[in-house]
């Protein structure tokens, strides 16, 4: 007779290395949050407040997002549009710095930035620590159940019923079921997983009728004079200047302007906005990157040096210099956060964004985004100390840097270096209502608003290409105004029925690339969030798909709890809410 213990043994071996027999009984909530950002900080605290079981799951170790990772000086067009928990957030760090044990490094009555008004009930200038303490007191108060330092398994994490999301799988093997869920992060992977249909880069001009999607290499060289993020100063771009045989040196693709008004793949560029300060008791010198290589600044050191201006603008702009990121070389640096620190962003032709670093990003397994953030790090790091230690930069561009680093008492886990890449753009939803720029624009109004929007139509640069006269230039930068603040449409954070009836998206949402850079701001993510919070625990009440949920009710709930739906002050005239 054979022996059944072999048999046997298989049996249990296959029952505990089976995916689906061997996983975990699910932890079961009523929504389920995948994205700690800021955005998924406000929709756990709002789905909590309004007594749903939630639990906010975030891949890293900290909350908030970019809004504690950097990015402390808010960008908002009108500040009246700002609503509810979003404007909660503002007004806990002016309470905060009220305090005068806040002011470790200068004193409050001191305190002066050309976003910061005093007779506002809110503060939107903040430190990225203080940024976190707020969102981990708010989740706390909340009682909102906090998972930090898992993240969805990429390849079988989200099982499905139908249109229904059942349950969404960790790389770890935890699992979390719930009735709803919101995916509130940067890179839309509940989203994508969950099979709803998405779109990467910029659409073609015709796709939505807007005259400034898609390649704007010619509307970007017929502006009367350069902006910010423009060349405006002649760059060879090859290693033999002259010699296209020679190749093209790094961070220079060897392409031309292509197609004006044609759709891409590419997505914005980005950075790490960099917390800096010249207090001598709290700065970090500026650390050297291990894979330093002066080679890669050969870009940024002849634009330094160039004395030849580009054909179209001759005569040159009104800026003096190129500028590699605010606050950084201003004379003398300009201090506009709390405690003599910076938000140092991206600004200049070649500064703090890795342009065209990051085109696998949205797509990207969690190997391939790793290696494009150790990327960009080192591309960053690399520059401000190539720009503070190579002799072959002018001095007045050296010189400024020797008075400041990295802010000591910032990002104590990560080197003072901050934790979280700025992710300007990555996937965005397709729904049945994409924002487009006419509703930007005030030409089209939405007739179901959640939140609103009102900051300038904002896109970084795309890409660098050559152009006819051999001369490196960088496309994509918008930024065309808002008249006034502008409805974002409810069918915007939803998917289609027919693909997910439980999920909501506030972050990666239903907008065209050129709005989509108005949308992309910190207090709107939290105004979705909260939105989209509502909108799911009165869907679960209601037995409702998220699709099919009465707007009028929903209506009437974000208006109790302080979100705002329209705004008809001026902005210059625009009064403190109270």
């Amino acid at each position: 007779m054979k022996s059944f213990v072999p048999l046997l043994c298989c049996a249990v071996l296959a029952l505990f290395t089976d995916p689906v027999r061997a996983a975990a009984p699910a932890a079961t909530y009523d929504v389920v949050v995948y994205g700690g950002t800021s955005g998924g900080v406000a929709a756990a605290v709002q789905a909590a407040r309004m007594q749903a079981k939630v639990v906010l799951i975030e891949p890293s170790q900290h909350l908030g997002g970019l809004s504690s990772g950097g990015l402390g000086a808010t960008d908002v067009g009108h500040p009246d549009s700002i609503g509810g928990v979003s404007r909660e957030f503002y007004r806990r760090v002016k309470r905060y710095y009220a305090d005068p044990a806040a002011w470790r490094y200068g004193r409050a009555e001191d305190y002066r930035s050309h976003r910061h008004d005093p007779a506002s009930d809110m503060m939107l200038h903040f430190e990225p620590h203080v940024a976190e303490q707020i969102f981990r007191e708010m989740a706390r108060e909340a009682k909102v159940d906090v998972v930090l330092g898992e993240r969805l398994d990429l390849a079988r994490g989200v099982e499905k019923q139908g249109a229904q999301i059942r349950t969404i799988t960790m790389e770890s093997g935890r699992r979390f079921g719930a009735k709803m869920f919101i995916d509130a992060t940067y890179e839309g992977d509940l989203m994508a997983k969950a099979g709803v249909a998405y779109t990467l880069g910029r659409e073609s001009t015709r796709t939505y009728g807007e005259p400034k999607n898609g390649n704007q290499w010619r509307h970007m060289r017929e502006r009367p004079r350069p902006v910010g993020h423009d060349f405006f100063r002649a760059v060879d771009p090859y290693v033999r200047p002259g010699d296209s045989r020679s190749g093209t040196i790094f961070g220079v693709p060897a392409a031309g302007a292509g197609v004006e008004g044609a759709a891409d793949q590419y997505v914005q560029a980005y950075c790490y906005r960099l917390c800096l300060t010249d207090v001598p008791e709290n700065r970090v010198p500026f650390p050297q990157p291990a894979d330093y290589e002066p080679a890669h600044y050969e870009l940024l050191l002849r634009y330094l040096t160039s004395e030849k201006m580009l054909p179209e603008w001759p005569d040159g702009p009104a800026i003096e210099n190129p500028v590699l990121g605010h606050n950084l070389l201003s004379t003398p640096p300009v201090v506009i956060m709390p405690n003599r620190k910076s938000d140092s962003n991206t600004k200049g032709a070649v500064s703090f964004n890795f342009i065209g670093g990051n085109y696998e990003y949205p797509d990207g397994d969690y190997a391939t985004r790793e290696r494009i953030i150790r990327a960009h790090e080192s591309w960053q790091m690399g520059l401000v100390w190539f720009v503070a230690n190579d002799p072959r930069v002018p001095a007045k561009y050296r010189e400024p840097l020797k008075t400041w680093g990295l802010a000591k008492d910032e990002f104590l886990d990560h080197g003072h270096w901050p934790h979280q890449l700025y992710i300007r753009e990555a996937r965005r939803m397709v729904a049945d209502f994409v924002m487009n720029q006419r509703v930007c624009e005030g030409t089209e109004v939405v007739a179901d608003p959640v939140a609103l929007g009102s900051y300038t139509m904002d896109s970084h640069n795309v890409r660098r290409y050559i152009d006819e006269h051999g001369f490196v230039r960088n496309e994509g930068t918008l930024g065309m105004s808002v008249p006034k603040p502008y409805g974002i449409s409810y069918r915007s954070i939803v998917p289609k029925k027919d693909q997910c009836t439980n999920l909501l998206v506030p972050v990666c949402i239903s907008a065209s690339h050129v709005v989509y850079g108005s949308m992309r701001m910190e207090p709107v993510f939290m105004m979705l969030g909260q939105s989209a919070a509502t909108a799911a625990v009165q869907a679960i009440a209601a037995s409702a798909a998220v699709q099919d949920l009465r707007y009028t009710a929903l209506r009437e709930r974000l208006l109790a709890d302080g979100q705002v739906l329209v705004v008809t002050t001026p902005k210059r005239a625009a009064t403190a809410r109270k």
